[in-house]
């Protein structure tokens, strides 16, 4: 009646439920079965980054000031964040995945995607509930009794993710053509993944409220009417259980930002970290064998006020002394105020000529001393080797798990 795929249910998404937190639960057997969470760095105001699902159940969310989640919870535990903790679950999560598959995808470090397509010769006959399964006691045998993962199943990436959060924690289930109608009339139109309220409202303007008002709609009216773009019909074709979304995002910028531990207007404090902030930012670059033409430095002052500058170079530039430079001829130019946040970004990203030879001995010699120094924090461990301007910055910054991706937590944790 709608157009739904029937092909058989091939994708798997694996969801690891509330990861980091239920990392320290396993690390930690006292914690288990309390309301508890980690941050970036233990502050009077800092932020919850993750909760398990006893803190969830109280109602403490994710972004929630430490403040509010004790307020409702006085006897709530919060850790700060053991990177080679998360790590060790992570590099071992792969490990039971690519035992199935060969192509899988991490799309971030708690959530990770198998495709089965070409892979009876592993299913043997099995189903993949079958699989999903075993793949569940395998993380309980091989990383953590504690620990428990949604597994969901689909003919496209987005009905995986969907049977994923379908039934949490710890759930299996599988949205194909038998069932999806079912699904979409259990569901209100900004539980569906990849549609928040900005989506919704624009939806709702033309008429479409529920899921299945969504499902109904034309695909001439999505594409030219609601989304104005081709994201129309893909939208279209991935509620109906087509793969829209197997390929890769395009990088547009890298760069690194800092809550400032201590608000201040001085250089002395602020320059060692901004340093620091190019490093990082220079490692991600060439971890992502990107160069960059553009950069950016951009400020939020206690006051509630914001400053902002970006410059754009004839040529491209990813060492780390390139970027810092760089960014320190627009940091200083910043009004003068207490800063409370600062961050760097750089921009305009080609793909990296670091491994062709150049004509100018000099940049030969820039290059192959960032190769070496890369090569000796990737051995000896990230930031053996850094510059002297970032000394202090290095002392003052901590390293922050990132969210979204899974590429520079790899960097960081020296992964493959």
């Amino acid at each position: 009646m709608y157009g739904i795929n029937k092909e058989e249910a091939l994708i798997m998404h694996i969801d690891l439920n509330s990861a980091f937190a239920t990392a320290e639960q396993q690390a930690h057997p006292s914690l288990r079965g309390k309301p508890m969470g980690v941050t970036n760095r233990i502050s009077k105001e800092c932020c919850v980054i993750a909760a398990s699902y006893e803190a969830k159940a109280l109602g403490i969310k994710v972004g929630m000031r430490r403040t509010e989640a004790m307020a409702i919870c006085p006897k709530f535990v919060l850790l700060e964040t053991d990177p080679p903790k998360y790590n060790a679950v992570y590099q071992k999560l792969i490990k039971i995945m690519l035992a199935y598959s060969d192509k899988i995808k991490m799309k971030s470090i708690d959530e990770g995607i198998i495709d089965f397509h070409g892979m009876e010769h592993i299913l043997n006959g099995r189903t993949l509930e079958d699989i999903g399964y075993e793949i569940k006691q395998r993380v309980k045998a091989e990383i953590g009794d504690w620990m428990k993962i949604n597994v969901g199943i689909g003919t496209n990436r987005f009905l995986a993710k969907e049977a994923a959060g379908w039934h949490k924690p710890d759930g299996l289930d599988k949205i194909d053509h038998t069932n999806l109608i079912k699904y979409y009339k259990d569901r209100e139109l900004t539980d569906l993944s990849g549609i928040a309220e900005r989506y919704g409202a624009r939806l709702n303007a033309y008429g479409i409220m529920t899921a299945m008002d969504f499902l109904k709609a034309p695909e001439y009216m999505l594409k030219k009417q609601v989304f104005k773009s081709i994201n129309g019909t893909y939208w279209y074709q991935r509620l109906r259980g087509f793969e829209m979304d197997d390929h890769e995002t395009s990088l547009s910028m890298v760069g690194r930002q800092w809550v400032v531990k201590d608000p201040s207007d001085k250089g002395e404090y602020l320059l060692p970290c901004l340093s620091f902030l190019c490093e990082t930012t220079g490692m991600k670059l060439r971890y992502r064998e990107v160069e960059a033409r553009g950069v950016a430095v951009w400020v939020s002052y206690q006051n509630g006020e914001y400053w902002h500058q970006r410059r754009m170079h004839k040529s491209t530039f990813y060492t780390n002394q390139e970027i810092y430079r760089r960014a320190l001829e627009l940091f200083n130019k910043r009004p003068h105020g207490i800063v409370r946040t600062m961050g760097i970004y750089t921009y305009m990203l080609t793909p990296s000529q670091v491994s062709q030879l150049s004509m100018f001995d000099d940049i030969t010699k820039v290059r192959n001393i960032t190769k070496a120094v890369d090569e000796i924090n990737d051995f000896y461990g990230t930031f053996t080797v850094y510059a002297g301007t970032s000394l202090e910055g290095k002392k003052i910054i901590k390293q922050k798990i990132p969210f979204g991706g899974t590429e520079y937590f790899e960097l960081l944790l020296k992964t493959a």
